[in-house]
Formats: structure tokens, C-alpha cells, sequence
């Protein structure tokens, strides 16, 4: 799930002179920071000649600037297709990624617009969200092809653009993605649910990039279903080894009971520790296995990488983790954050009308998505990224997310035959 932010406690004032120098892009009136969070950064970029986002490529896992190009390249391919995204603007030299003084800058245009959660959605607008994400995933099987071969590369041997060891949206300790919060609380349509169940700031409206920074019975499919091919190098990793799970239930469980005096955080993370720890033995025998079908995904997709205007998208944003892994788990990972309730509860309504057009759009079958399910609710019940942060380093942050997120865990396990339906039928 995505994470809050905070302001960074130093930032690093980009060069504005060569950089505007490299673009053409006329003379700095303000640079102000829009985007200060776990990995990269941006700024509301106002000139001469007009206004930008300006994005810091800080991450080191993600700055390799070859990596942006081709990052670039394949936006640039997606919005020739009609996909809405905002790819970046060339410099003087043709190139998308400026370098300076060892950074990794890209310019982008600005676009208005804000985000929305699925409880500001309408049920046909969840349907439209399902066939976007489905769109972009038989987009990118189309467009990344052709930006291989501009490199040389085989088409099929893409590992090379995948992060190393992580899952989509994962941060390396094995937490949810949303990198790179904004500070502004300017959303769409005030008055509706919003992202309550995640009490995340939200980003500031125009930037194009760095929103963020995260059930089935049988066994998945191997050799991908209609529009999904298998890619060598690309074999996912089996589901979470409950033994593993255990071990670091007690190793927090020591933690929560060593802070004193308990507050009512410790109070719901033993809590939620004990239950997760019964439901483990209960259904340890449920570990997948190994997953099967992989495709170009987004990496990140939630609703802080997606920009609306005018009640429809805008732009697909942060495109850092794109990369081959499941795509079905992309669009199971990305309903669990758009549509879970502050009570830790789905929105199933919203997620079967999504989910429909999730399937069509990407010709993804209702195994492909059952398989899907299953990997990610094992995902969630094994996973503790935000107690890890709170009590092994210290980092609060992600606190105000904890309630809804463990609680859907459990909710997911009770209702996990409803969950699949509406993901399948």
C-alpha cells in the first residue's frame, strides 16, 4: 500500500541554470518541492517559457539513467497509442534524462489535475479504472518490444529491466511502495471518501511523476492465458514461507511487550500479531506456489500515480518500476488500495465492475485473476512491512495506515471466496 511522506530534512536544490540550459526551457521564476519523499523528488517548476515538473531521479536502485531513457521511451510509445501519460520533454541534445553533477534530472510537462480513491469513484468509473490498468498492460506487451530492439536487446529477455528482488511496489525491507508524497492536500471532489483508509497526504495537483512511493484455489497457470506470454527469467518467487512468518510474529510480539508504557498502537499491533498468527496456522497449508504467467506491468499503480481531471484520468505517473512480473497481482495489489474501505473492508461492488474490465481490456482469464488473488492474499497475510517500520526502525510514518490494512487482512481471509468471485465472475 502506498506510504506517507514527510518533508525531506535536506534537499538538494537542483541546478537550475544547466539544467534549463540542457531543455532550452527559458529562465527559473520559482522551483518550488512537490515531491519530498522515500526515494526520488520532484518540484513545481514555473519559467519563461512555461510550467514543469521537474523530477530528481534520487533513488539509487532507480536512477540509472538508461533505465529512465527506456522508462521514457516507453511512455513516450504508450501516449502514441493513446494511453494518458506525460512523458518527459528532450533536451537540446534529443536526450529525455539530463545528468548533472552525477544526477539524473528529467523535465516533464506540468498537468493539472488531482487523485482520486475508489470511494470517489463511481461504479462506471471503476469500471473505466479496470479497463485503463487492462489497456496499459497490452499496451506495454506491445510498445516495450520495440523499445528493446532500439537497444539491441531481445524482446524476450527483459529481466534486465526489472528491479532486482523486489516485487512491484515493495521497498527493499519487504514494504508496500508509494514513494515520493506530496505535501499538498489538494484532491478532487473534497466531499467524497477520499483515501481515509490510508490517511496518506495527498500529492499536489499537475506533477506527472513520482505519486507514490504495494486468492485461489489450485495452482496458477504456467504458461500465461490469452495476451500473456511467459518470459524467460522471469519466474516469480513461491508466496512467503509461514515458518519465516512466525519467527518475526515473535520477534515483534518482543518488541510490542519491551515499549512501555503500551500505548494504544502496541495495543492493536499484539492485537493484530495474536490474530495473524492463528490465521497462519489455520491456513499454512494454503502456501502458493510458484507463480507462472508474467507481462510488462506498471510497477506502481494506485491511486497517487494516477491523476484525474474533469472525472477522468489524466495521466499515469511514476513509471520507476515498470518492469516483468504477474500482471493479474498488479491489478489485484492496485483494487486493494483503491478500494478498501477505513474499516478494512472491500468495496465489492466496485471491484467486480473493475475487475470486468480489467479482463477484457487485457485479455487476462478468470484463472489468471483467480491465481492473482490468491498470491496477494497470501502476500497480506504475511506481511508486516508497517509494524517492521514502527518498531525496528523507528519510523512512524505508515502508522495512520496500520488500523485499515491489518484489519483487511482478516477481513480478506473470512470473505476470500467473495473476494475471488468478484475479481473472476
Amino acid at each position: 500500500m502506498p506510504r506517507s511522506s514527510v518533508p525531506a530534512p535536506v534537499l538538494h536544490a537542483p541546478p537550475l541554470g544547466a539544467l534549463l540550459r540542457q531543455y532550452a526551457a527559458g529562465s527559473a521564476l520559482t522551483c518550488d518541492p512537490v515531491e519530498q519523499g522515500l526515494l526520488n523528488r520532484g518540484y513545481r517548476l514555473r519559467t519563461t517559457q512555461g510550467r514543469y515538473f521537474l523530477k530528481h531521479h534520487f533513488d539509487p536502485e532507480t536512477a540509472d539513467p538508461a533505465a529512465i531513457a527506456r522508462q521514457h521511451r516507453a511512455t513516450q510509445r504508450l501516449a502514441d497509442l493513446g494511453v494518458p501519460v506525460a512523458p518527459p520533454l528532450a533536451g537540446t541534445d534529443g536526450r529525455t534524462v539530463a545528468v548533472v553533477g552525477g544526477h539524473a534530472y528529467a523535465l516533464h510537462p506540468w498537468i493539472d489535475g488531482g487523485h482520486r480513491h475508489g470511494g470517489q469513484l463511481s461504479t462506471e468509473q471503476c469500471a473505466r479504472l479496470g479497463g485503463l490498468l487492462g489497456v496499459v498492460h497490452a499496451s506495454l506487451e506491445r510498445v516495450m518490444e520495440r523499445v528493446l530492439a532500439t537497444q539491441g536487446r531481445s524482446p524476450g529477455k527483459p529481466s534486465a529491466d526489472r528491479t532486482p528482488d523486489r516485487t512491484p511496489g515493495r521497498t527493499p525491507d519487504g514494504g508496500r511502495g508509494g514513494r515520493d508524497r506530496a505535501r499538498s492536500a489538494d484532491t478532487e471532489e473534497p466531499g467524497g471518501t477520499g483515501p481515509s483508509a490510508h490517511t496518506a497526504p495527498t500529492a499536489g495537483p499537475g506533477h506527472p511523476g513520482d505519486r507514490g512511493n504495494a486468492a485461489r484455489p489450485g495452482n496458477p497457470p504456467r504458461t500465461g492465458s490469452v495476451g500473456v506470454r511467459a518470459v524467460e527469467g522471469t519466474d516469480p518467487a513461491r508466496g512467503a514461507d509461514p515458518a519465516d512468518t512466525f519467527a518475526l510474529i515473535d520477534r515483534l510480539l518482543a518488541r510490542v511487550r519491551s515499549h512501555r508504557p503500551p500505548d494504544a498502537f502496541d495495543e492493536l499491533a499484539r492485537h493484530r500479531l495474536l490474530e495473524r498468527r492463528a490465521l497462519l496456522e489455520k491456513h499454512a497449508d494454503r502456501r502458493p506456489p510458484q507463480g507462472g504467467s508474467v507481462g510488462w506491468v506498471h510497477g506502481d499503480f494506485h491511486p497517487f500515480n494516477l491523476l484525474y481531471r474533469d472525472g477522468e484520468p489524466a495521466a499515469i505517473v511514476d513509471w520507476d518500476r515498470l518492469g516483468v512480473h504477474p500482471r493479474a497481482e498488479e491489478a489485484v495489489r492496485a483494487a486493494m488500495i483503491f478500494f478498501v474501505r477505513p474499516v478494512g473492508a472491500l468495496d465489492l461492488t466496485k471491484v467486480r465492475a473493475y475487475a470486468r474490465a480489467y479482463r477484457r481490456a487485457a485479455g487476462a482469464g478468470a484463472a489468471e485473476l483467480a491465481a492473482a488473488v490468491h498470491r496477494v492474499w497470501w502476500e497480506r497475510l504475511n506481511d508486516f512491512w508497517m509494524l517492521r517500520w514502527h518498531y525496528e526502525r523507528g519510523d512512524t510514518r505508515a502508522d495512520p495506515q496500520f488500523p485499515a490494512a491489518s484489519a483487511l487482512a482478516v477481513w480478506w481471509t473470512r470473505e476470500y471466496d467473495a473476494v475471488c468471485e468478484a475479481f473472476t465472475g
